[in-house]
């Protein structure tokens, strides 16, 4: 009995556990996810310093005209004091003096020689940074489960940190099965076709961050199947397409059992990709997709994306959608959950005018699918609706729907 995408996607998460951990140099740790929790060390600023060039002064000096007495450049390391009726050129980043109540920029005064005229009117604090201001010592920057982006290696850097914990890419190994299949750098057979399938997931798997570490295409007998499943089992995830639908030789199936296969589910309530299937043998995920191009690619958005970002250890492993509306009137057939490929403009989402399982333009076409719901048969336009991205990844630490009802 089929099950549901929300039963299926549970199933996704339950079984793909974050992976071990590894120390990596902050550089080389752009787009991996952290495995422990970064605490400041520092605060930032370490001292008070001045924003801008300018002059430092007391309050009280507002509308005086002063003897410049010093210069101070950032990372000079003398304590300098203000001296009253005086006052001191300062850089940016530079220390605030001892005395000093707040910057005058170089615009806002009048310069004769080493006298300085001031405005009528100056603020306390105005254009000094505090000590502690931006980061205190002791707060937690970054969480476990965070996926690094480059303004997250600024953080890191400005403490001084040179390596962090992080999770393992999760390893994945992908075949399809058939005889009528070819790898695109083979020579076609009378009535054969070029395996799509394989490239497809390898290409999303490294997009997503994982090591791929075999792509193959398996004969449509038990033992070839048999001996792709042990060749990949080092891996922490295998996905494969073809072979599961009923009608279909049955081989993927029966290789899989044969090799202790635990199923989670073998049947998900979704066109198209029903036939989907998902277990483990050992700590190994498996994912079994559909045959049909389209079918696949759009399943693996769904179950292989939601099973490469919980593996991957990211607290953001949810999918996510984007609340838009629907640019043209659009009529289905309702009766099952579908998911639908279209072009997302930042404005509305315009459905594919023609794609079918077993297409491979459509996708190409698309940088989102929805997730429409059984009881619907179409959209008015303007109708509001939810999107899925293909092309970049929409994820939240919460679970939401996904469903346009």
């Amino acid at each position: 009995m089929a099950i549901s995408v929300e039963e299926a996607l549970e199933q996704v998460y339950k079984l793909s556990s974050p992976l071990g951990s590894e120390i990596a140099p902050i550089e080389n740790s752009i787009h991996r996810v952290l495995a422990e929790n970064v605490v400041a060390e520092y605060s930032l600023p370490s001292f008070d310093n001045t924003a801008m060039d300018g002059y430092a002064v007391r309050t009280a000096d507002a509308g005086k005209t002063l003897l410049q007495s010093c210069v101070v450049f950032a990372g000079d390391k003398d304590e300098i004091r203000l001296v009253e009726d005086q006052c001191i050129r300062i850089m940016t980043g530079a220390k605030i003096p001892q005395g000093c109540e707040a910057i005058v920029p170089i615009e806002e005064v009048v310069v004769n020689e080493d006298h300085v005229t001031f405005p009528s009117f100056i603020k306390a604090s105005q254009h000094i940074r505090l000590k502690g201001e931006d980061i205190q010592a002791g707060m937690t920057l970054l969480t476990a489960g965070t996926f690094l982006c480059a303004h997250h290696i600024s953080l890191l850097a400005s403490q001084g940190i040179t390596h962090v914990k992080l999770y393992r890419r999760p390893s994945v190994a992908i075949f399809s099965s058939g005889n009528e299949l070819k790898m695109h750098y083979e020579t076609l057979g009378a009535n054969q076709l070029y395996n799509t399938n394989t490239p497809t997931f390898a290409s999303r798997a490294r997009e997503l961050g994982c090591d791929v570490i075999s792509t193959a295409t398996a004969e449509d007998t038990l033992e070839s199947i048999q001996e792709h499943i042990k060749s990949a089992l080092n891996a922490d995830l295998i996905i494969t397409s073809g072979g599961v639908s009923v009608g279909d030789a049955d081989f993927t199936k029966k290789a899989f059992q044969s090799l202790g296969f635990e199923s989670a589910f073998e049947s998900v309530d979704i066109k198209p990709g029903k036939p989907t299937t998902f277990g483990r043998i050992g700590n190994t995920v498996i994912l079994n997709l559909p045959g049909n191009p389209l079918a696949a690619a759009l399943c693996f958005e769904l179950f292989g994306q939601s099973a490469i970002l919980s593996l991957s250890g990211r607290s953001d492993k949810y999918l996510s959608t984007i609340t838009t509306k629907i640019a043209e009137p659009f009529k289905m057939k309702k009766g099952r959950r579908a998911l639908i490929p279209g072009w997302f403009d930042g404005a509305a989402f315009t459905p594919s005018a023609n794609f079918g399982p077993g297409m491979v333009l459509p996708l190409s076409q698309a940088n989102a699918y929805m997730m429409v719901d059984a009881s619907v048969d179409g959209f008015e336009q303007d109708a509001v609706i939810k999107v899925i991205p293909t092309r970049w990844c929409m994820s939240s630490p919460i679970q939401n729907s996904l469903i346009t009802l």
